[in-house]
């Protein structure tokens, strides 16, 4: 007897109403199979039709998003025939949800736990007290320790991992035949990414619960599925055993994709970084110049060009009892050096206090006490023009390019924005180089007239970028600026970042989960914990003979780190 798929997607067209009469299509002709207990990863790059495919299959399609032909069959029953009474009975039942966005997808006025309540109470699961301990168990299981009390918290005090975590607790909650993860971990750390799908395995195993998964990572998907589907403008382009299709890739772009995957190469990107630094070096006088005016900051620019002396931030946090309080310490006694025209990697799991680091480093927030010195100079003693040369000379790549855009500002008006505040050129030599930089970024100049809104969530982190090239800065501070992106652009970013690095003598703070981006771009590391620092040594060192267990740990819950894909 032929097992039957919990699953099964027939020729599916998906698109979208341009105006009343045209549709662009999204998905073209898209066949898979999923059955239960099985573990499926569609892989491709942004607007490859991944996440429209998943939306179709839950009815969730975006504004005037349709679907225009085929089969979604669900235990046998055509879906996209079915009443919307029907799907919405299958929504968190039956298949359950892990969107991408953690930010537009929990609402900010209401607790936490109240919203994962919602999703047993509207499923029947659990109500009343009975539903408050399901709560603190989901939270639990996602990975979130201290579950009781993060459940009393609002999203703006959960970190952008925990945001996801509560989404995957939420997804989890009604326990569906099927989730549909939208890039379920690219939020999370490596070791909370591997307790994730560790759980999400054990579902699958013990319960028969299917996994549709969506990915940019193919490590991810060579560990994790069973099954891959590689998405190519909106056709499904190879099918097969994971690793058969890794290993023996049929499609030109599914090899591109294995070429690009970070998490399954070995070796530093290489430039001719060395004559670069010494050229940084001499160069970097004039910067030091313009900063300061005082005689003896005149002279040879400094081999490090920021230096942090025992960093520490106490912030005060509400206690469990009204009224009540209590210091947490993000940053403890942190010292280290960022040589000149290189890349330090800061890495560690949520919470561990690197983006705190960050803002501390850029002057957008306060030490509790230590300094950060930049070109030999405290940062906290620049005023006025002084401080907006600074401004110039540090540029940040936030990690959420969701917040970090204006909505209201075009594309080109974001761009062009820091290079209006500083007086930079022209309009018309402003226009050539928008043009210029978003090229670099891999983005066409068509973009300019276009809003953050219409631009999917890799394609606004490329602009993000590009803002942040705008001002020619000396230093980069990049808060987990590629982990939004797919491979092939992520691969193109970090090969960007490297030349320009070669090219201006540019220097990299690198703030990353991602161990697997780390040994590619990466000189110097520092692995955080609790917001100290447990191990500062080369990349090489600290991938060749790791001294701490917890940096250990780190490295071995890589995804595909141990797949070895050639012969």
């Amino acid at each position: 007897m032929t097992e039957v798929p919990l699953l099964e997607l027939k020729d599916l067209h998906v698109g979208f109403r341009a105006d009343r009469k045209k549709i662009v299509p999204a998905v073209v002709g898209a066949s898979l199979t999923v059955y239960a207990g099985q573990t499926v990863a569609i892989v491709g790059e942004s607007g490859s039709g991944k996440s429209t495919t998943a939306h179709a299959i839950i009815d969730l399609l975006p504004g005037q998003g349709v679907v225009t032909g085929g089969e979604i069959l669900f235990e046998g029953q055509d879906i996209t025939k079915a009443r919307k009474d029907a799907i919405l009975a299958l929504r968190g039942s039956s298949i359950g949800l892990v969107p991408q966005d953690p930010m537009s997808n929990l609402n900010p006025l209401w607790k936490v736990g109240a919203q994962i309540k919602e999703a047993l109470v509207a499923n029947g699961v659990a109500k009343g007290k009975a539903a408050d301990a399901r709560v603190v168990e989901l939270l639990e299981e996602a990975g979130l320790p201290d579950a009781a009390r993060r459940a009393l918290q609002y999203p703006h005090e959960f970190s952008g991992g925990m945001r996801q975590r509560a989404l995957i607790a939420m997804g989890l909650a009604a326990r569906p035949k099927l989730l549909i993860a939208d890039e379920p971990t690219s939020a999370l750390d490596v070791t909370v990414q591997k307790q994730i799908l560790d759980h999400l395995d054990q579902l699958t195993d013990h319960l028969g619960v299917a996994v549709l998964f969506i990915t940019h990572d193919l490590g991810l998907a060579a560990e994790r599925a069973n099954h891959l589907v590689v998405m190519y403008k909106g056709a499904v382009v190879e099918s097969g055993p994971a690793l058969d299709v890794l290993k023996s890739p049929q499609h030109p772009y599914t090899e591109r994709l294995v070429s690009s995957a970070p998490s399954l190469a070995s070796r530093r990107l290489t430039s001719a970084r060395a004559e670069v630094r010494e050229q940084a070096i001499q160069t970097a006088t004039e910067i030091a110049t313009e900063l300061v005016a005082e005689e003896e900051h005149v002279g040879e620019a400094p081999k490090h060009v920021i230096v942090t002396e025992n960093l520490t931030k106490v912030f005060t946090l509400r206690g469990s009892r009204p009224g009540s309080s209590v210091d947490f310490t993000a940053v403890d006694d942190v010292s280290f050096k960022l040589r000149r025209g290189t890349t330090t990697a800061v890495v560690g799991e949520s919470g561990s206090g690197k983006s705190t680091l960050a803002r501390m480093v850029l002057d957008l927030l306060e030490p509790t006490s230590g300094r950060v010195l930049f070109d030999d100079v405290d940062v906290r003693t620049l005023k006025g023009k002084k401080q907006l040369q600074l401004r110039r000379q540090m540029q940040p790549v936030f990690q959420n390019p969701y917040a970090s855009l204006d909505p209201l500002y075009s594309i080109y008006q974001s761009i062009e924005e820091p290079m209006r505040t500083h007086d930079i050129g022209t309009k018309k030599e402003r226009e050539t180089k928008i043009r210029d930089l978003l090229d670099k970024v891999s983005l066409p100049s068509s973009i300019m007239q276009r809003f953050p809104s219409e631009l999917s969530g890799g394609q606004r982190q490329r602009v993000a970028i590009a803002r942040a090239l705008a001002l020619d800065p000396e230093v980069v501070i990049c808060d987990e600026a590629v982990s939004a992106l797919d491979v092939l652009v992520q691969a193109q970013i970090l090969t960007l970042l490297n030349d320009l690095q070669a090219e201006l003598g540019l220097s990299y703070l690198f703030i990353t989960h991602d161990l697997a981006v780390v040994r590619q771009i990466a000189d110097d590391v520092l692995v955080m914990k609790e917001g100290k620092v447990v191990e500062s040594a080369s990349v090489t060192q600290v991938f060749d003979d790791p001294q701490e267990d917890y940096t250990k740990k780190l490295l071995d819950a890589i995804p595909g780190g141990s797949i070895q894909l050639s012969a």
